[in-house]
């Protein structure tokens, strides 16, 4: 029997891989694959779209072992994509071990470090694009957290394209909430493993997300608001840049007439 996609999933994901120009035909597209719900459903997905023909490009899923204690219990995610007629490829790393040695933002070295290896062998494999499963609550949660912790107004795009590397990263599941993706599981089959990273649920995007969580639950638009916050073509009304040093003592040393 071939695998199917409820009516909700296959049109936000199209609308996604359409606006963004995410997949063409012949791509050769990386699946990051970390065997959470998100990055899960994002092979099945994929896999309906090529299976129907929907899409024409070769899938293939990639498993960063990170080195922490217990890691990932490969043979389940093997058989998992086997299942879904999808090539699985793993990496060993030591990441994990090498974030664990910084005292401060673990997590975003972590992070470099995995998507760093991940477009390494997606280049050296022949790969011209790399599939992450981050869902619309992320990207929600990634604005905030860089207004709240880097002073900057700015999220992840659905495409980017590295310069450096000639790769695109893409995110086809960018219009799908969080709490529909963790509903696939219904029919999927998959079920999520466990991660390893002893910094689970302790993250600074931990703290967002129920920051976001308990101010929509007082006023719903909240959420709403953020989301539309992200898109160009909003209001925006900021103040100027602030002056170097030489304008700062300039103006507070000038003569007044």
């Amino acid at each position: 029997m071939g695998l199917s996609l409820p009516a909700l999933y296959n049109r936000k994901i199209l609308r996604a891989i359409l606006e963004f120009n995410l997949i063409e035909d012949g791509d050769r597209v990386l699946v990051g694959f970390s065997g959470g719900k998100d990055s899960g459903f994002l092979l099945y997905a994929l896999s309906v779209l090529r299976q129907h023909r929907i899409i024409n490009c070769d899938l293939a899923a990639l498993t960063v072992d990170l080195g922490f204690s217990g890691g990932f219990p490969m043979a389940e995610l093997a058989a998992y994509c086997q299942s879904l007629d999808v090539p699985f490829h793993t990496l060993s790393t030591k990441i994990g071990q090498a974030a664990l040695e910084q005292r401060q933002g673990p997590c975003n070295i972590c992070s470099h470090l995995r998507r760093g290896a991940m477009n390494r062998f997606a280049k050296a494999n022949g790969f011209n694009k790399v599939a992450l499963a981050h869902h619309h609550d992320d990207a929600v949660e990634t604005f905030l957290m860089s207004i709240l912790y880097s002073g900057q107004i700015r999220t992840f795009l659905p495409r980017t394209e590295l310069d450096r590397s000639g790769l695109v990263v893409i995110r086809p599941l960018v219009y799908l909430r969080e709490k529909e993706i963790r509903k696939t599981t219904e029919f999927t089959g998959f079920v999520p493993v466990p991660s390893p990273c002893p910094y689970n649920c302790q993250t600074q995007r931990q703290r967002v997300k129920e920051l976001i969580r308990e101010l929509t639950r007082e006023h719903r638009w909240v959420y709403t608001n953020l989301a539309s916050a992200m898109r160009y073509g909003n209001p925006i009304e900021l103040w100027p840049a602030a002056p170097g040093p030489e304008r700062r003592r300039e103006m507070l040393f000038k003569p007044k007439r």
